[in-house]
């Protein structure tokens, strides 16, 4: 267990929302401080009421809500939690976010549209927030929305450490996209791997991706897919199929956030894949578990990065940086 200290704004208080209950527990467990008590109702009439059990008056509290479905009751619960607080005078509040939603919508890329990822960094500030933690942003610059300061942590060490115990020879990572080639060249300096990348496009208005090429060689080798999330599997079907139809040897997935919105799961489950490796920045209900699913847990990451923000130590530190 780690040795926890009080730092510069009081005792840590640990509050976790609907959104991930078992992972605010794993958190807990890491600290070894419990989580504090909450009543979250939600009326018939669709309204969501927060009340806290004891006074968080003074204290240094980290509430850990993810966006998961349904999103926008969860964001609302988040913003709402995040008044409680603030009206209960804490000293401090870090909103921890594992998978932060509407990131993909960072930007006009067409007429009379919004930006919602501000919106959704503005709405968490007024609502109370003095610091985020988040994991894995679909882009880098969504940090930049944000006034307050923050901890953008990435999986990147979680997954590429675990597929490092599988030894694996004459391997290449693939991404599924264009737009994750920064990241992928880090797994494949870090596996001592090949690179290749699936070239794509998607259909303007229908959300639908269609591959088109893939540059570089994977005949007869290995091969590791890495995106940053996985939503309906669009992409990681057709990612498959087009290594697999350059004669891959197994081909294994690796993504941090597990959205796995219908059909996902089905198109997972058909396509010819050793082993598909995820974190739980989103739980994953039983019935979209499959049998080749491997979740690894980003609670420690999480536990750790709380207890050096606490006591004012660098988060840099933990990877070396």
């Amino acid at each position: 267990m780690p040795e926890r200290t009080n730092g510069l704004y009081g005792e840590v208080k640990l509050i976790a929302g609907s959104g991930c209950p078992d992972l605010g527990q794993e958190i807990s467990n890491y600290l070894g401080v419990p989580l504090e008590g909450r009543d979250i109702i939600r009326f018939p009439n669709g309204n969501i009421f927060v009340r806290l059990h004891s006074s968080v008056r003074g204290s240094d509290v980290y509430l850990i809500q993810t966006m998961s479905p349904p999103v926008n009751e969860n964001v609302m619960e988040l913003l709402i939690t995040l008044d409680a607080l603030k009206r209960d005078s804490a000293a401090r509040i870090t909103a921890v976010i594992p998978h932060l939603s509407y990131a993909r919508s960072d930007k006009k890329d067409q007429p009379r549209v919004p930006i919602t990822a501000r919106l959704i960094a503005d709405l968490i500030q007024v609502a109370g927030a003095n610091r985020y933690i988040t994991i894995d942003l679909h882009a880098g610059q969504i940090q930049g929305f944000f006034s307050i300061p923050g901890d953008a942590l990435t999986a990147f060490h979680l997954l590429s450490d675990y597929f490092l115990t599988k030894e694996l020879e004459d391997v290449v990572v693939v991404t599924a996209d264009l737009g994750f080639a920064k990241k992928g060249r880090n797994y494949a300096a870090k596996l001592h791997a090949g690179l290749a990348f699936v070239e794509k496009r998607r259909t303007t208005g229908s959300g639908m991706a269609e591959a088109l090429t893939l540059i570089g060689d994977v005949e007869g080798r290995d091969v590791i897919i890495v995106d940053d999330e996985v939503n309906t599997g669009g992409s990681i079907v057709e990612a498959v199929q087009l290594v697999k139809a350059h004669s891959a040897r197994d081909v294994y997935l690796s993504f941090t956030h597990p959205v796995l919105s219908d059909p996902a799961v089905t198109r997972l489950s058909s396509l010819p894949v050793k082993e598909i490796v995820t974190t739980n920045t989103i739980p994953i209900p039983p019935q979209k578990r499959l049998p080749n699913m491997t979740v690894l847990s980003v609670a420690p990451l999480l536990g750790e990065v709380i207890l050096r923000g606490h006591q004012g130590r660098s988060v840099g530190e933990m990877f070396n940086e």
